[in-house]
């Protein structure tokens, strides 16, 4: 079993394959986190959940302006 500290990171092979789990296993699939964690590997239900959870967070922020366009300073 992973450590903690090792489980908490993700790779770029882990966060693509997150997303295309994402896409099959939609919020009506029974045992959608353990599907999801099965297709992603090394990563629990319950980890791929809280994932999900951040980047629903991350996204509710950037939606609602409080992140920045990148290029907006450079373009004044």
């Amino acid at each position: 079993m992973a450590s903690s500290s090792m489980s908490a990171s993700w790779t770029t092979k882990q966060n693509k394959d997150f997303e295309r789990a994402l896409a099959v296993y939609d919020k009506d699939t029974p045992n959608r986190w353990y599907n999801v964690a099965k297709a992603v590997g090394g990563k629990t239900a319950e980890e791929v959940k809280r994932h999900y959870e951040l980047l629903v967070a991350d996204v509710e922020y950037i939606e609602a302006g409080q992140v920045p366009f990148p290029y907006s300073s450079s373009a004044n």
